[in-house]
């Protein structure tokens, strides 16, 4: 958005496989019950080059603004909405966060099962859901500003960041959400298979994968080993993030060798945990090799259906494994992933996870780009970078 001109720039995409393109709006004032987000910034997830390659498990309103890792400024609010999600209050210039899977809270789910709200039968989706076309046109996180508005989307929850928390660790907020349900699903099993005191493999070295690393870490893991590639930026990062040792695919191709490697580093028997944050079907049944007798498996990555794989429940069985899938978070565990984050802010180089892109046509198409081609950890999607359009 230039100084010159009140309109809003916004990236829409009219299907699978087609290039993003720029368009214009008017700017809206803030409804009654509702507030304009200023997006200072929004990352590429995985999950948006999934939708874009066409794995989204159902129908989406084309054209659409995707975007969800976002964090932003208050820049106008309604009178009646005066707090968040958490009952903080809630002013103009106040940095915010807005999840783009968001729980109604009214329905038997939500209600009788909060634990599992994630599982919500009438959620509301920002960055994939709502249509382009629905005025005032600003409902995902590649657009200089979000709209929000409670009496329109009632389940719609803004998180106020804290004050001291820089806005682009506060786009880290939302993955680092799902992390922490993958992790509190293992932590709620008991019987001693918490990640305190665990060995713990990552599979997959992309944004959730380092995520997870710097989670498993946070949780008081003993051991850290994170399966992945490339090595620049990737591999490099989680062992800057925790990871006690890495192992490389591309260096490591035969499956059974890096079964072996991961043992070897976690001390021969097997991995207590092993997250599987990939997004490749084909990980699954290798890592629970990685696993050892009766440790714990826990597929995050497969947020939309990227395919089958094969696999044999004997396995299963006779290592008398735990299996979990984990599905997005709470709105709890939002809260608890924001405070999570706060707590080790300071503990870690952040600017290293991020690689910024303008927002234009091209700006976007360059970040698919480096995210798709993992020339990027995390691609970052920034409006206020000087762009073509």
């Amino acid at each position: 958005m230039t100084a010159a001109s009140s309109d809003v720039r916004v990236v829409t995409f009219d299907g699978p496989g087609t290039p993003p393109v720029m368009r214009r709006v008017p700017r809206p004032a803030a409804p009654p019950r509702g507030a304009l987000i200023r997006i200072e910034a929004c990352g590429v997830c995985g999950t948006d080059l999934h939708i874009l390659q066409g794995h989204w498990p159902g129908e989406l309103p084309w054209p659409i603004t995707l975007g969800h890792e976002l964090a932003g400024v208050v820049e106008d609010i309604g009178p009646r909405l005066r707090t968040d999600a958490t009952g903080a209050p809630l002013r103009e210039g106040d940095h915010v966060m807005l999840p783009p899977l968001n729980a109604c809270g009214v329905c038997e789910v939500c209600v009788d099962t909060p634990e599992r709200a994630n599982k919500c039968l009438n959620p509301t989706y920002y960055g994939r859901k709502i249509p382009f076309q629905r005025p005032p046109h600003l409902w995902g996180g590649w657009a200089d500003m979000l709209f929000v508005d409670l009496d329109a989307f009632p389940a719609t929850k803004l998180f106020r960041l804290p004050d001291d928390m820089p806005l682009m660790v506060g786009t880290l907020v939302e993955p680092y959400s799902s992390v922490t349900r993958a992790f509190n699903r293992v932590d709620a099993l008991g019987l001693g298979a918490g990640t305190a005191g665990a060995s713990v493999v990552i599979q997959g070295t992309g944004p959730i994968g380092l995520l997870a690393t710097v989670a498993a870490r946070q949780r008081g893991a003993a051991t850290v080993v994170a399966v992945g590639d490339p090595e620049t930026p990737r591999l490099a990062l989680a062992r800057a993030f925790g990871a006690d040792a890495t192992v490389s695919l591309e260096a490591t191709p035969d499956p059974a060798d890096r079964i072996a490697a991961v043992r070897e580093a976690v001390g021969g028997g097997g991995a207590d945990i092993v997250i599987g944050c990939s997004g490749n079907p084909a990980a699954g049944p290798e890592g629970v090799e990685m696993l050892r007798d009766g440790g714990t498996f826990v597929e995050m990555g497969q947020f939309t259906d990227a395919g089958s794989f094969d696999t044999s429940w004997h396995r299963f069985c006779t290592k008398e494994v735990q299996v979990l899938g984990s599905w997005a978070f709470t709105p709890d565990e939002v809260a608890q992933a924001m405070r999570d984050l706060h707590a080790i802010q300071s503990n870690h180089d952040w600017p290293r996870l991020h690689t910024n892109f303008d927002l234009s046509e091209d700006g976007v198409t360059a970040a698919l780009s480096a995210a798709t081609r993992m020339t990027a950890l995390k691609a970052t999607v920034v409006p206020a970078m000087a762009g073509d359009d």
